[in-house]
C-alpha cells in the first residue's frame, strides 16, 4: 500500500489538465477499483470511473493514466456501447462546456489533443459534430470528424453562426 503514495502525489502535484483555469486545481479520481503499476507509469481505475480537475470531468468504465514519473502525459477513458466515455470542460471563449462522447477517448495533456473513437460525438458551444472518430485540437480550436472505417457512422454537424 506504501506504494500507491508516491504515484497518488505525482497525480495530484502535478497538472493533469493544462487550461488556465482548471490546472491549479486538486486531481480527485473515484472507481470501485484501482490498480496502480509504478514502474510501467501506469494506474487504472475501473467501475463507474471518474477522473475531476476543475471544470474538466471525464467519467467511463475504464480510466487510465499514463505519467512519465513527473507528470501525467496521456489518459484514455473506455466506455462501453451501453454507457459511453464521456469528457466534459469549461472552455475560454465559449458561451457552454465543450463536451464529447465515444467508446474511447485519448487526452495527450502535453499536445492539448483530444481523440474520440466509435460512436463519436462533439458538442463546442452550440455546434456538434459526430462520426467514427473525432480530433479536438484544444491549442488550435480544431475539429476533424471521420466516418468510421466500414463506412456506418457518417460525418454529421450542425453549426450555428
Amino acid at each position: 500500500m506504501n506504494k500507491v503514495y508516491p504515484l497518488l502525489m505525482c497525480l495530484m502535484a502535478n497538472n493533469v489538465f493544462a487550461l488556465p483555469q482548471d490546472a491549479s486545481e486538486p486531481i480527485k479520481v473515484k472507481a470501485h477499483t484501482v490498480m496502480i503499476d509504478e514502474l510501467n507509469g501506469l494506474s487504472t481505475y475501473t467501475g463507474k470511473a471518474q477522473v475531476k480537475q476543475g471544470s474538466l470531468m471525464l467519467n467511463a468504465e475504464k480510466i487510465k493514466l499514463f505519467s512519465n514519473q513527473t507528470e501525467v502525459i496521456k489518459v484514455i477513458a473506455i466506455g462501453t456501447n451501453k454507457k459511453l466515455a464521456h469528457y466534459k470542460q469549461n472552455q475560454p471563449n465559449q458561451p457552454r462546456f465543450v463536451e464529447a462522447t465515444a467508446l474511447n477517448i485519448t487526452y495527450l495533456i502535453k499536445k492539448e489533443f483530444v481523440h474520440l473513437k466509435g460512436k463519436a460525438r462533439f458538442v463546442q458551444g452550440f455546434d456538434s459534430f459526430s462520426g467514427g472518430t473525432l480530433d479536438y485540437d484544444i491549442a488550435n480550436d480544431k475539429v476533424i470528424a471521420k466516418k468510421s472505417k466500414d463506412g456506418t457512422q457518417r460525418v454529421k454537424f450542425k453549426i450555428k453562426l
